[in-house]
């Protein structure tokens, strides 16, 4: 499949709005639409679709935001989704290493994620990764991080 990240614009927004998890999956990432209007009212978001083979694919979105009170959200992924007909084809690794990508040209040398436990989690996938587990917890969710520079 031939990936490429993108801004959000009304070309990809519908196939951004269409996409869908794999069952079981929603209890584990807030939909995209909610990111989206999430990520409208927080400066430091960064969200980008991801493009596969000219089909919006899946979602991620990042936070850069180096004053941040709480470490884990100074910069790292905050959302990641990823279609269920996409998953399992390289999707996801993709995001994290465009996301890495992006904190390397801002200069960040670190960058870290949270994930809820459990049966069908992404727990495996982000470990699988390259994140390790810090050892704190926020909102009841691993914090994980990932040196990338």
């Amino acid at each position: 499949m031939d990936l490429r990240i993108e801004e959000l614009s009304t070309s990809n927004l519908r196939g951004l709005r269409d996409l869908r998890l794999a069952p079981g999956q929603e209890r584990f990432v807030a939909p995209v639409l909610e990111s989206i209007a999430e990520a409208y009212v927080t400066p430091t978001a960064w969200p980008r679709a991801i493009v596969g083979d000219g089909e919006v694919v899946g979602f991620v979105m990042a936070n850069w935001d180096p004053d941040s009170e709480l470490e884990a959200f100074r910069a790292g992924i905050w959302r990641l989704n990823v279609d269920e007909k996409a998953q399992g084809r390289g999707v996801g690794r993709f995001a994290v290493n465009e996301v890495a990508a992006e904190a390397r040209r801002r200069g960040i040398s670190r960058i870290t994620v949270l994930w809820e436990r459990g049966e069908g989690g992404p727990e495996a996938f982000y470990l699988a990764c390259g994140f390790v587990p810090t050892g704190e917890e926020l909102f009841g969710e691993v914090v994980g991080a990932l040196e990338v520079g």
